[in-house]
């Protein structure tokens, strides 16, 4: 098995530098942010920037790692604080807020919530789905979450609760709002039917 070599220190600086680039970056102008100009405020060439980060998704991630993994560990910590039903609520709030506050975020949630693709099965998109499913078994054993209701059902959702409520005012002020109505109806009480279904 070949070993991977630790990276030179002027390799992890530009690496580093590289990171905190993109994330200012990200912030101002979404995922869409030009990747040349990172490299060009960061001080490194586009070759540089491309041997560290193949791809847009690959920056995107590594920008935003310590954030994701922050918001799937705060599953655990709303597990110890509120019934199931609630801390989902409160975690899906949460997870929708940054997804407005933090441009960039929306592309990687976006990702999570795909099936079949390479992207869901990243880093990110792992942690997210995880969290998802904890704390929907949770709420799902407790009684407050339909049987019929997978985990990722919940972040696609979620996704869609936040894009609404950017549309609504950018601001995310209709959250709160958008996910109660969303909630109602994964209560139990009705299961899912197909149009037409009888």
């Amino acid at each position: 098995m070949a070993q991977v070599r630790p990276m030179r220190a002027d390799a992890r600086r530009n690496y580093e530098r590289l990171l905190k680039v993109a994330a200012e970056a990200f912030a101002e102008h979404g995922e869409h942010a030009s990747l040349d100009d990172i490299a060009k405020r960061a001080g490194v060439g586009s070759g540089t920037l491309y041997r560290h980060f193949p791809t847009r998704q690959d920056l995107l991630e590594a920008a935003y790692v310590d954030r994701i993994k922050a918001m799937a560990d705060r599953a655990d910590e709303l597990t110890a604080e509120l019934p199931p039903g609630e801390a989902l609520v409160e975690w899906l709030y949460e997870v929708c807020v940054g997804t407005i506050q933090v441009r960039g975020m929306k592309a990687l949630l976006g990702s999570a919530v795909t099936d079949g693709s390479s992207v869901a099965a990243t880093d990110c998109g792992t942690s997210l789905q995880d969290a998802a499913r904890r704390l929907a078994e949770a709420a799902q054993r407790e009684g407050s979450l339909r049987k019929d209701v997978e985990p990722i059902e919940v972040l696609r959702l979620a996704h869609g609760v936040a894009l609404a409520s950017e549309l609504a005012n950018g601001q995310g002020k209709e959250i709160r709002r958008y996910l109660s109505l969303l909630t109602e109806g994964l209560r139990p009480g009705g299961e899912a039917r197909a149009p037409g279904a009888p």
